[in-house]
């Protein structure tokens, strides 16, 4: 193997071993993941590939949260039960948006990172679909903390 060769894999290695040091584990929740499926029929997504579908069924405990991360794609979150709390990345003064019982949070994905917290005293339960996720890859994506809030 030349020493070109030999730099370059061993810098990916180095860059694939400090990833998961900057996520940020969700805690409290729970994820089933109800259904799965290749979608024939095109919506906008970022280009013509072949991509899944996936629905799941999440729960997060009072207090638990998702920890920081984004999706391949768009998704839609209806929320069954609960509060379900959001937060940008991008807002510096981290206020969160409220969803009740009954509510939907539209989600652009594409590297919009975001925190989802259950901030009340009662479970709460989402139903997520998730669109232009990579056939047979993760519908969610870890990122690292942003700084803009202070938990």
């Amino acid at each position: 193997m030349s020493r070109k060769l030999i730099a370059l894999l061993i810098a990916v290695g180095t860059v694939f071993l400090a990833v998961p040091v900057l996520a940020t584990p969700g805690s409290g929740i729970s994820a089933t993941t109800l259904a799965r499926g290749l979608a024939v029929d095109k919506v906008k997504t970022r280009g013509n590939q072949p991509y899944d579908v996936v629905v799941q069924h999440i729960t997060i405990a009072p207090g638990g949260t998702s920890g920081w991360h984004t999706h391949p794609g768009s998704a839609v979150a209806v929320v069954q039960q609960g509060t379900l709390t959001v937060y940008d990345s991008d807002d510096p003064s981290c206020t969160g948006r409220n969803y009740a019982a009954g509510q939907v949070f539209l989600d652009r994905g594409y590297g919009h990172v975001h925190l989802a917290r259950n901030e009340s005293m009662t479970t709460l339960e989402i139903v997520v679909t998730y669109l232009d996720v990579p056939i047979g890859g993760a519908a969610r994506i870890d990122a690292a903390d942003p700084g803009t809030c202070p938990f």
